[in-house]
């Protein structure tokens, strides 16, 4: 037995009642109100009578946001998330289109759902992506859970779900995406305490050293003798320009003429440029 309307509309603490008389919390009668409401211009009363169904509806939405729990999102997060998704329904419902819960069910379901989908990843995922995990994700489970299933594959993933192969790569990579791990974090699988971070590598300097000698090899072995006895005694023995011009015969000006020179010559041809009549050897001619 329901209670009368009170001078607001019906009375938001009355709810229908099922078999053996418990109360049904997810559906109240608020038809009246409703209707009230639809009728009401913009002020207090509107917003009073509109508080009144969001208080009446809110155990409702409370009820979808617990269907989510445990997906990495907290129930008091998902029970704010599902009363704005109640206060949109009561605002945007129309009374003579049919019933509330009809309506008021995929708004919240929808407004959770995009939550997720907008906030829940670490890192921002372009929504076609999402699309296409959702997508592989019921693929996979639906393959999986038929008669003489198994963990299906990504040709047969492909064909169920009308995406292309390399769609339903990127769908996987997207399943395991949806949080990121700390580099602090250790691995499961030593026992003496390294981090993710200790698996990555570091830019090792020795490295460049190797590129340049041999990026500057060809260009060295071109040049005449003269010229790499003098970068040789130079730069790996590490004789003054003064010794060298004196074991040659030569002035110091000259010695440092050649090797910037050479210098030049061999850092053109590395670079893949033309060296110009200035950068060429003097074939070992005394200045």
């Amino acid at each position: 037995m329901l209670v009368e309307p009170s001078a607001h509309g019906s009375d938001i603490s009355a709810r229908p009642r099922v078999a053996g008389g418990r109360v049904h919390d997810d559906a109240p009668d608020t038809a009246a109100d409703f209707a009230h409401l639809a009728a009401l211009p913009d002020g207090p009363e509107r917003d009073a009578v509109r508080d009144r169904l969001t208080e009446a509806w809110l155990p409702m939405a409370h009820r979808i946001a617990g269907k989510f729990r445990n997906r990495g999102e907290s129930l008091e997060d998902l029970r704010q998330v599902a009363a704005l998704g109640l206060v949109k329904a009561i605002d945007r419902y129309e009374p003579g289109r049919g019933a509330f819960e009809s309506y008021a069910v995929p708004t919240i379901t929808g407004e959770i759902k995009r939550h997720f989908r907008d906030r829940m990843w670490a890192l921002r995922v372009p929504r076609r992506v999402q699309e296409v995990r959702n997508k592989v994700r019921i693929a996979r489970r639906d393959l999986a859970d038929s008669p003489g299933g198994s963990d299906p594959s990504v040709a047969e993933i492909a064909a169920h779900t009308g995406l292309t192969a390399e769609e339903v790569n990127a769908g996987l990579e997207a399943i395991e995406s949806f949080s990121t791990l700390s580099l602090d974090a250790e691995m499961s699988s030593s026992d003496d305490g390294f981090s993710l971070a200790d698996t990555i590598g570091t830019c090792e300097e020795a490295y460049d050293v190797v590129i340049d000698r041999e990026a500057a090899k060809e260009g060295l072995r071109r040049l005449p003798e003269r010229e790499r006895a003098i970068l040789y005694m130079r730069f790996f023995e590490d004789m003054t320009q003064s010794r060298i011009a004196d074991r040659l015969g030569i002035s110091q000006m000259h010695v440092s003429r050649l090797i910037s020179r050479c210098c030049a010559r061999v850092r053109h041809e590395v670079l893949d440029q033309q060296p110009g009549p200035e950068d060429r050897g003097d074939n070992g001619r005394a200045g």
